[in-house]
């Protein structure tokens, strides 16, 4: 049985194994382990829930179809095989299922779980293996930097003659008279770029009124409406009040659960000619376990989950 339980791990999150317990899948992302340098691909982490032990019809249903055997026949094989680790189990014998993992009892008598990490069943990883990469040593150079030579900037007085001095007084007055010249041609300049600015400015306020007008008509113009349709988000995740042949039972249940609080909710009939009622559905498994586990705490401990697009 162990062959077809892990066939159904590469594509379900959990395969329950009927009277005994369910093995539960969960994605971890890849990992470095910084200290060996290692690198692990995302995989699908196995444990063991001994809580879970009603028969959804998954595991029963894959091996009739691949021994080519009727259900029922199905279901009383896996029934002997599951009493054969129990008294395994009882004689303090280690259940090893290959690429699964391997069951026994603690000092506690408790069923503990231990996963194997020979295979991984997260089909999105196929061909990744884990490798070592040795760790990259990066060289930091510093580089200095260049001297500037810098040489001492020496003043030699010079000696102003007469003839010079007259020079320098000519130059003085010219340079007085074109500052006076530049100021008055600055003024004008000026001016003549104030007109020029007033202009620009009036032809474009004109031209922003009639963007604005023409805005306006066709804002006027009522627009169509628009329907927008949300996708309802899909609830893969159910837990199971009962399953009924008579659809007028299975509404009676459904009023039963609705004036509790529940969100309850009647599926069509399955391939077994049952009309399941449910508790409410969920999004994510996290979610489906932690109301499955206040169900059986507070209503009935024959609630179970069904796993269904």
């Amino acid at each position: 049985m162990e062959h077809y339980i892990a066939q159904l791990l590469y594509r379900y999150q959990c395969v329950t194994v009927p009277g005994f317990g369910a093995f539960l899948t969960e994605i971890q992302p890849a990992q470095l382990v910084e200290s060996t340098n290692t690198f692990y691909p995302p995989k699908k982490v196995v444990s063991f829930n001994a809580n879970l032990k009603n028969n959804d019809g998954l595991l029963a249903t894959h091996i009739a179809q691949a021994e080519k055997v009727a259900y029922e026949m199905a279901v009383q094989n896996i029934s002997k095989e599951v009493s054969l680790w129990k008294n395994a189990l009882l004689n303090q014998q280690n259940i090893v299922l290959n690429a699964v993992g391997t069951l026994h009892l603690n000092t506690s008598g408790t069923l503990s779980f231990e996963a194997s990490s020979q295979v991984n069943f997260n089909t999105a990883s196929f061909g990744l293996n884990s490798f070592v990469s040795p760790l990259v040593q990066r060289e930091i150079i510093e580089k200095m930097p260049e001297a500037v030579a810098t040489e001492p900037i020496v003043l030699v007085p010079e000696t102003v003659t007469a003839s010079r001095t007259s020079y320098l007084k000519y130059a003085a007055i010219f340079i007085l008279a074109l500052t006076a010249a530049g100021s008055v041609g600055y003024k004008m300049y000026n001016d003549q770029m104030d007109q020029e600015l007033r202009f620009v400015q009036t032809e474009v306020q004109k031209d922003v009124q009639n963007k604005i007008q023409e805005a306006t008509f066709f804002i006027e113009n009522p627009l169509p409406n628009v329907t927008l349709t949300v996708k309802e988000e899909k609830k893969a995740y159910h837990i199971v009040a009962g399953a009924f042949s008579s659809e007028a039972n299975a509404a009676k249940q459904l009023k039963i659960l609705e004036a509790k609080g529940f969100k309850g909710k009647i599926l069509g009939r399955n391939k077994y000619g049952l009309v399941p009622v449910l508790y409410g559905s969920y999004s994510t498994y996290a979610e489906s376990q932690e109301a499955l586990k206040a169900i059986h705490r507070t209503e009935s401990r024959e609630a179970w989950l069904l796993i269904k697009d």
